[in-house]
């Protein structure tokens, strides 16, 4: 039987005690031990000398046999009492090592906690929550950049197609004399930008909610393959603004256990990434193929290649390739790190790669993620 945390103390200390207790019984015992071995080691190297009555050593023994009784009480309580005080300090020694400890970790050292090898097991239990206080320190401190961050990103982002928002629509208010086609292109930018400024808030939206709440999948049978397709048609119009086109290599009737809308947030993501950073008049590569309990899905383009370093960083929330944040190269730079909070959600992975002017993404996906989550 397992033994909880408050009995695994209780038995610990009751080690320790027992140990102490037959440490001092076992003094005791060699004290008196020793005692009587003197006693008689004595006695036996007085009886084999003679002494005259001034002797010193006559005088000193007639003395001890009158007083016999004293003598040897005020010895044996000397003894009991060094001993006993020193069995009691010790316990005590090892609480003043706690407390200084506990002190030690109030105070948030680096140094770890250093006890007696008798506490081996109590230093071991302070040094874990000193380990566990770092981590928590140190998680906080992400959290509250994290947060410093959303803000200056949510700052940054909405800005600018607000701004626009604002000034096209002050233009149409202040110059009644602009012709039907101006008011119209005016309009349609100020929609665009709004429509733009839907987008970011609803990302930052998403990613809160990811952040805050356990998400659970909603498993259903999915034809994976008609998934796929259905989107990559959807998206289509999206990739004729850049001139791209589909290349398209789907494994037929592939059926998994997933949830449905989680994934699809996962490959509209990828696509628009990578409409994002193709090259005009190029293809985007979509192939999806099983491996035994396993689906694998690469989604990759031709554009510039990605350094080594922003590769490590992309999906991190908030991190986008165009550092200048433009409009034009996608959103507040959410979607890769919701897609993979999903894929992992589906106890999948994403990874992804550049090289010789190529981005690929891979998505792998076990055919059931009840399996596996």
């Amino acid at each position: 039987m397992k033994l909880s945390n408050d009995s695994t103390k209780r038995l610990r200390f009751s080690r320790l005690s027992r140990r102490i207790l037959i440490q001092y019984a076992t003094a005791l015992a060699g004290f008196a031990g020793g005692c009587i071995f003197l006693f008689f080691f004595a006695y036996n190297l007085y009886s084999h000398f003679s002494f005259q009555a001034t002797d010193f050593v006559y005088i000193l023994a007639q003395f001890y046999g009158e007083y016999i009784y004293l003598f040897n009480g005020i010895v044996i309580f000397a003894g009991w009492a060094v001993i006993t005080y020193y069995f009691i300090s010790k316990p005590l020694h090892y609480l003043d090592e706690v407390v200084d400890a506990a002190e030690q970790l109030t105070q948030s050292s680096n140094e770890p906690v250093k006890l007696s090898d008798a506490l081996k097991s109590t230093q071991d239990e302070l040094n874990l929550v000193r380990e566990q206080a770092l981590r928590s320190a140190i998680a906080a401190k992400e959290a509250e950049q994290r947060k410093n961050d959303l803000v200056v990103y949510l700052a940054h982002d909405l800005k600018t197609p607000l701004t626009s928002v604002i000034g096209y629509l002050t233009l149409l208010r202040d110059e009644p004399q602009l012709s039907q086609e101006l008011r119209g292109k005016y309009t349609g930018i100020a929609l665009e930008k709004a429509e733009r400024l839907e987008m970011l808030i609803n990302e930052f939206f998403d990613i809160t909610r990811f952040n805050l709440t356990q998400l659970t999948l909603e498993p259903e049978s999915v034809n994976l393959t008609r998934m796929l397709e259905q989107i990559t048609f959807e998206s289509t119009p999206i990739l004729s603004e850049k001139a791209l086109h589909w290349d398209l290599h789907i494994a037929p009737d592939v059926q998994i256990l997933c949830d449905p809308d989680k994934l699809e947030r996962v490959f509209d993501n990828l696509i628009r990434n990578a409409v994002n950073y193709s090259y005009r008049d190029t293809a985007i590569l979509m192939d999806m193929k099983q491996l035994g309990g396993y689906v694998t899905v690469r989604v990759e383009n031709r554009g510039r290649t990605i350094p080594p370093e922003k590769l490590n960083r992309i999906f991190e929330q908030f991190f986008r390739l165009d550092t200048s944040r433009s409009s034009s190269t996608g959103g507040a730079g959410l979607g890769l790190a919701i897609a993979k909070e999903i894929a992992e959600l589906h106890g999948g992975t994403i990874t992804a790669e550049s090289a010789n002017e190529q981005i690929a993404f891979t998505v792998t996906l076990p055919v059931d993620c009840h399996k596996i989550v």
